[in-house]
């Protein structure tokens, strides 16, 4: 077998990169980690509780898909299987989350958040940053940025997930179904509902950001770019303060 690289320039159809996978091929694996590792990453660290815990959580993902692949049989694209390893990892994350971390009692004295959390925090934003970014992310920057990314944090469950594979991963309905294991229907349903909730959780944002927090009036630029955020993050949501 020659460079890999050439080989799929060559033979595009998945099902050759399948086989290279399946035989063994270190070329092969390393391409798949250059493929998606970073949008595994984006996805996980999305989707938990508390994204210190994305790169033990991103490194199951990639054992369940290396251990896994001889059981892959092709029904669904390469991508939604390991987007769908991905989601039921987070998920099984959060409920390790629920049982254990949160009811974790601390010995120590209580303190005052330290500046070194927020670097912490800041250290694991840095290292999702990444040159092909999604539409959403192109937008979302400066003070929506964060708060955007907060309000999808708070989302519940199945809405948070189905937001973010469409409007931030851009699956499709379809591979949003494979991935979830629903109909198209409820996709779609839970799909509305979602961007219902994050346009009226970011409703009361865009309207401190054009007439509170700065002094101006929704003609403002401020608010010029709230509603331009919001356009993207609930999909043609227009919210007008």
């Amino acid at each position: 077998m020659g460079d890999l690289a050439s080989a799929i320039q060559v033979r595009p159809e998945e099902t050759s990169i399948v086989a290279e996978l399946k035989a063994g091929s270190e070329d092969a694996y390393a391409w798949l980690i250059t493929q998606f590792h970073q949008p595994i990453y984006s996805l996980v660290y999305r989707l938990l509780d508390d994204p210190a815990d994305a790169p033990d959580t991103v490194q199951d993902v990639f054992l369940k898909v290396f251990r896994g692949i001889q059981r892959f049989n092709g029904e669904s694209s390469l991508k939604t299987w390991i987007y769908r390893i991905a989601v039921h990892e987070a998920s099984n994350r959060r409920r390790w989350f629920f049982r254990h971390k949160v009811r974790e009692t601390s010995i120590e004295p209580a303190q005052e958040a330290e500046p070194e959390s927020s670097a912490r925090l800041s250290e694991v934003r840095e290292s999702l940053i990444d040159d092909a970014a999604s539409p959403l992310d192109e937008v979302l920057r400066g003070e929506l940025c964060s708060r955007v990314e907060q309000v999808l944090s708070e989302m519940p469950e199945p809405y948070r997930t189905t937001v973010i594979l469409r409007d931030i991963e851009d699956l499709s309905y379809e591979q949003i179904a494979e991935v979830m294991d629903v109909s198209l229907g409820t996709v779609k349903s839970r799909l509305v509902r979602g961007r219902d909730g994050l346009r009226k959780r970011l409703e009361k944002h865009a309207r401190e950001l054009g007439t509170g927090y700065y002094g101006q009036t929704e003609d403002s630029a401020t608010a010029r770019r709230s509603r331009k955020a919001l356009r993207a993050s609930g999909q043609e949501i227009e919210v007008i303060p």
